[in-house]
């Protein structure tokens, strides 16, 4: 798709918070909300609600909206709505899955994690491993490329392996794994698999079916929705975990991994903002998409619109900070639009030094491990880690050109 067939002009438009001229660069922190999504989660709330149930008009309300959202879910990623669970966050919801699912594990049980991931995707399994005596094996990624060898998982599958954990793409450096072989590896021994996808689900058509995994998370937030955390799950596994539950609440799937009240208008605005995902394409100009075609096949064109008009930018950004002599840690051969700058050939700057005068000038491009510490230190960066420039649907050629121009000046001017 050419830049002209991408009218990012026109889906901007449907960002309020893009009028305070900001260049967001921050996406894989949590992207920026349009309109319809902000409109849906207040009109939930006013609508009048009430515990979901079948008599009242306010209880069918809330009730409609509960299995709304589980099916938008759903068809964001290729899942089966009734194994749809909504919690907090990604991070909550994997502690709790993680303590659920390590009360079948015992000593000589072993469970494998990688050095790529977000410590979402590494913390709560090791931390569930040690509760159980439970064996941590680590897979290591390539630092001077980024990759992770799907080898490397592999090579530490065996009979006790219980589960493996490892993310769809890496928020840190963007590197897209080969997930579909791990999985198939994993199987093949009976292991379970958990995919962290919130990186991968902001910029790639994802399916749940061809990746095979078994448990998926994301974050809706991260996809133009509203803050909270959603675990797909086949629902047939569900069935067979019992997580700790209030004695009241329901027993039946997905409900049992819920505790407590749903956040109503939160839902609605995960519906809306799924909704708006798969009329993006014709937003922007990159479809004559009907719209009675099913909101599946809407959502994949929507997103390869997106990937091409990311890598597209993703590229600017790479050439120019490389000409700049700032060192691109992002190399995989296959990643989302999301780079790790650091400075290490320049002279007296730090990330931190870029992230603060790029703040100046408004844009947004944090520096820090962003909790892939595991990932900063195995690259040698420590725990401060670098400068993350992350891509998103509305980000423009003029945000591209403020970034580049802030840090040339960062880098030849005095200091």
């Amino acid at each position: 798709m050419s830049a002209a067939a991408y009218d990012v002009a026109a889906l901007r438009a449907h960002f309020p918070a893009l009028a305070d001229g900001t260049a967001y660069f921050d996406g894989p922190g949590g992207s920026q909300t349009p309109t319809a999504v902000a409109e849906a989660v207040a009109g939930a709330l006013v609508a009048g609600l009430s515990n979901r149930g079948g008599t009242t008009a306010s209880e069918r309300r809330a009730d409609a909206v509960v299995v709304a959202a589980r099916q938008a879910a759903a068809d964001l990623v290729g899942g089966d709505p009734t194994g749809v669970v909504v919690g907090r966050s990604m991070t909550a919801l994997t502690f709790d899955l993680a303590r659920t699912l390590a009360a079948g594990w015992g000593p000589g049980d072993e469970v494998v994690v990688t050095r790529l991931d977000h410590d979402a995707n590494v913390a709560p399994w090791t931390s569930a491993a040690a509760a159980v005596g439970a064996t941590v094996r680590w897979a290591d990624f390539d630092p001077a490329t980024g990759e992770l060898d799907p080898a490397a998982v592999t090579a530490l599958l065996g009979p006790r392996t219980r589960l493996v954990a490892v993310t769809g793409a890496s928020n840190l450096l963007g590197t897209r794994p080969d997930v579909t072989a791990i999985t198939r590896a994993a199987h093949e021994v009976g292991a379970l698999v958990h995919v962290d996808g919130v990186h991968l689900t902001a910029h790639h058509h994802v399916d749940l079916a061809a990746i095979g995994a078994d448990l998926y998370s994301w974050s809706p937030y991260k996809v133009l929705g509203p803050h909270c955390g959603v675990l797909h799950g086949d629902p047939a596994l569900l069935e067979t975990l019992h997580p700790a539950k209030l004695e009241p609440s329901p027993d039946r799937v997905p409900e049992r991994f819920e505790a407590g009240t749903l956040p109503y208008e939160l839902l609605a605005g995960l519906s809306a903002a799924v909704d708006f995902l798969a009329g993006l394409a014709d937003v922007v100009g990159a479809s004559a998409a009907a719209a009675t075609d099913p909101r599946r096949t809407r959502l994949e064109r929507s997103l390869a619109a997106v990937e091409t008009h990311e890598a597209r930018l993703r590229d600017r950004v790479e050439q120019g900070a490389t000409d700049l002599g700032v060192t691109v840690r992002s190399r995989a051969r296959r990643r989302t639009p999301t780079l790790l700058l650091t400075f290490e050939d320049v002279p007296g700057v730090e990330a931190v030094d870029a992230y603060r005068f790029l703040a100046g000038l408004g844009v947004n491009a944090p520096a820090s491990h962003f909790y892939a510490v595991h990932a900063s230190r195995h690259l040698g960066l420590g725990d401060t880690g670098g400068l993350r420039v992350g891509i998103s649907p509305y980000t423009d050629d003029d945000d591209v050109d403020r970034l580049l121009d802030g840090l040339g000046r960062l880098v030849t001017g005095p200091r």
